[in-house]
């Protein structure tokens, strides 16, 4: 695909939040893709705005919104902070402009259904998905699932040894963020189990939280720092009031189990993520290290055991980060088929279900009479 328009235009796309995803994952890469012309660069703050003008001096910058002019903006990529991807992404649908939502989606129900009535009112499409799903070895280890006959359990699994992102800014403040590493990284999860979940609805959900390492300066993480050391997002503030682990275990209304262990940080050595799928004709593993982290598996492995007998499926080696460019290529496709519409919004409003009634399973636990006097 040489061009993205019918009338052999790029697709001109306006990054709106300029943090460490647009300004280390999405700028370089719309600026390096022939298909995709970065027409703004969008944030209230003048330093963000003066950073990208400094690395990028020929990206137009624009301190506001609404400054967006939906006859020369075909895509937004909006990667706010959490707490404005509602906001930001349903004034842009209502505007007319698609938008490309970086994870969380949301953070309530009622967001997910804000966003719905924005698109349909708006007439734009809400796009959305963690680049996880675009791995190579994600992508092999789903093409495994087609011969494994009847899917019954899911194991979804992203520990980091250490990674906290900005404790203390907004990233681990409740209002802000929605939520700690369950919103975080448990959304990356649910999204690459979406497609073997189908349609179904978690009928079963039970879910435990904690933050053992949160506040421990050993645990914060490290691939975010900016040229002086510090922490690209960094807030004046002290504000800790997530959780840095979260475990669920969730049952479908079709009955098929599923598992998920999310993680800042923890004893482990590695970051390490690890992906079970049980069949009844047999089960597939993937152990990998999603992310930025240097501090990862030095290559996939993905195996696949039949009757007792365990085997290695090759997988491609890639470079940190290739499955953003494969994003990316994706969304092409994703803005043109006409099958997608809602698919984005169909998807928050399970996964978004599914993280609170994990966390109300975790709020009524801790505050059980047992758990008072233990």
């Amino acid at each position: 695909m040489t061009a993205a328009n019918h009338d052999g235009r790029p697709i001109r796309t306006a990054v709106v939040g300029l943090g460490w995803a647009a300004r280390s994952i999405w700028l370089p890469r719309l600026r390096r893709h022939p298909d995709f012309a970065v027409s703004a660069a969008v944030d209230p703050d003048p330093a963000s705005r003066g950073a990208v003008t400094a690395e990028f001096p020929d990206t137009p910058v624009l301190a506001a919104v609404h400054d967006t002019d939906p006859a020369q903006v075909d895509l937004a990529i909006v990667a706010v902070p959490n707490h404005l991807h509602c906001e930001i992404a349903g004034g842009l649908l209502l505007k007319g402009i698609p938008v490309f939502l970086e994870k969380p989606v949301c953070l309530t129900s009622a967001e997910a259904e804000q966003l719905a009535e924005a698109e349909r009112v708006g007439g734009a499409r809400l796009l959305a998905g963690s680049a996880a799903r675009h791995r190579a070895d994600v992508r092999a280890l789903l093409a495994s699932a087609g011969d494994l006959g009847t899917i019954r359990h899911i194991e979804l699994s992203w520990v980091r040894a250490r990674g906290v992102p900005d404790a203390g800014g907004w990233f681990t403040r409740r209002r802000l963020s929605g939520g700690g590493a369950l919103v975080d990284l448990g959304w990356h999860l649910f999204d690459i189990a979406a497609p073997l979940l189908g349609s179904a609805d978690f009928a079963q959900v039970t879910g435990a939280v904690s933050g053992d390492f949160i506040a421990r300066e050993t645990a914060r993480v490290s691939w975010r720092a900016g040229k002086d050391g510090q922490e690209s997002e960094r807030a004046d503030v002290g504000v800790i009031d997530v959780e840095d682990t979260a475990r669920a275990f969730l049952v479908t209304d079709d009955g098929v189990s599923v598992s998920l262990h999310a993680s800042w940080a923890s004893h482990e050595e590695r970051d390490i993520t690890r992906v079970r799928i049980d069949g009844s004709a047999g089960s597939a593993t993937l152990r990998c290290t999603f992310g930025f982290s240097p501090n990862r598996l030095a290559h996939p492995e993905l195996t696949r055991i039949d009757d007792g007998r365990t085997r290695d499926i090759p997988v491609p080696q890639e470079p940190v980060g290739t499955e953003y460019d494969r994003q990316l290529d994706e969304l092409l496709a994703q803005l043109r088929d006409p099958a997608g519409a809602r698919r984005a919004i169909e998807e928050a409003r399970r996964t978004i279900g599914a993280i609170d009634r994990i966390y109300s399973s975790a709020r009524a636990a801790q505050e059980s009479p047992r758990s008072h006097r233990a």
